[in-house]
């Protein structure tokens, strides 16, 4: 039996799931049919997440400025734990890791994740510049090879997935292999889906050893993400990074029997979500150069309702 909540660690459980409500997109799909303490303890997560993300990604600021907020953040933070807390977000949070025994090293593998952009210089990237169409010099990091961007995937993503399976619950170790490959085939998935976006801003997450694989020209990614017109080297390009997301995904598949049953139709939920985004985006690679590609409304809401029947049978059933 979970332990009576106060009302101030309520209050901020309400604040966190208003972020999520307003930022989360695909993820707040899952978050509605789980338990509601389950429910809260995502939402919690999600807005600690987010709240990085934002921080990092805030380009109204300078680097240096980035850098020394996501600092100060973060000494806030690790101030916290374990302590009472006039910020919503490490209240909730603090809350969650006590009942869900999520320990500290998986926030600070997060952390680590979301700061890897902030850096000046990081291992296994590398920035390149040259001179684009419009005479201006273009600089633009790159990893090297598909090893560093797992890595960084790991970071952002798969470990993500090790604290969402402690609080959705599972007793089988196994499921630690599978989040962390579902959690890299749900980056994998974003990464094809943001090409443009991130090109714009100076990043490619196309590894670099893939690049000359296919025989693409970093540049080209800049050049498509401006208009230019896609060639079959790089719509095979492509072609391999959504073909390695998709055999990720079937770790979900087996992932999802080894979560407690009330967690499962949530984990479907995601999955579903972002194996359609994944679907949509194979169908046209080159659409992801033309404008954010996203799975509809209508079928959010379809695989949202498919996941709610399941979550009143295992409820009437348990």
């Amino acid at each position: 039996m979970m332990p009576v909540r106060s009302t101030q660690v309520d209050a901020a459980y309400s604040a966190c799931r208003a972020i999520a409500k307003r930022e989360a997109k695909n993820f707040y799909y899952a978050f509605v049919v789980l338990p509601r303490h389950k429910s809260d303890a995502m939402c919690a997560v999600y807005a600690f997440m987010r709240k990085a993300d934002d921080l990092a990604d805030d380009e109204s600021r300078s680097l240096d400025e980035r850098r020394e907020a996501m600092a100060q953040w973060t000494m806030e933070w690790r101030a916290s734990r374990g302590v009472f807390t006039d910020d919503p977000v490490f209240l909730a949070l603090n809350d969650t890791q006590q009942r869900f025994g999520i320990p500290d090293g998986l926030l600070e593998q997060l952390i680590a994740g979301t700061t890897m952009d902030l850096a000046p210089t990081l291992e296994g990237v590398t920035e390149r510049t040259w001179t684009g169409a419009s005479g201006e010099p273009r600089t633009v990091q790159i990893y090297d090879s598909l090893a560093a961007l797992q890595h960084y995937c790991y970071l952002v993503a798969s470990v993500v997935g090790l604290v969402c399976i402690r609080i959705f619950g599972y007793s089988d170790r196994r499921a630690e292999q599978l989040a962390i490959d579902t959690g890299m085939a749900f980056q994998f998935t974003n990464i094809l889906r943001d090409v443009k976006e991130d090109a714009d801003r100076g990043r490619i997450y196309l590894s670099a050893d893939q690049l000359y694989e296919h025989q693409v020209a970093p540049e080209r990614i800049l050049a498509l993400a401006a208009g230019a017109e896609i060639n079959a080297n790089e719509l095979a390009l492509m072609r391999s990074f959504e073909v390695h997301a998709q055999t990720l995904y079937l770790s979900s598949d087996r992932l999802i029997p080894l979560l407690d049953p009330d967690a499962r139709p949530a984990m479907r939920v995601l999955a579903s979500i972002y194996r359609h985004l994944l679907d949509r985006i194979a169908a046209d690679p080159s659409a992801v150069f033309r404008g954010r590609v996203s799975v509809s409304t209508t079928r959010k809401l379809a695989i949202l309702g498919a996941g709610f029947v399941q979550s009143l049978k295992v409820r009437l059933l348990g």
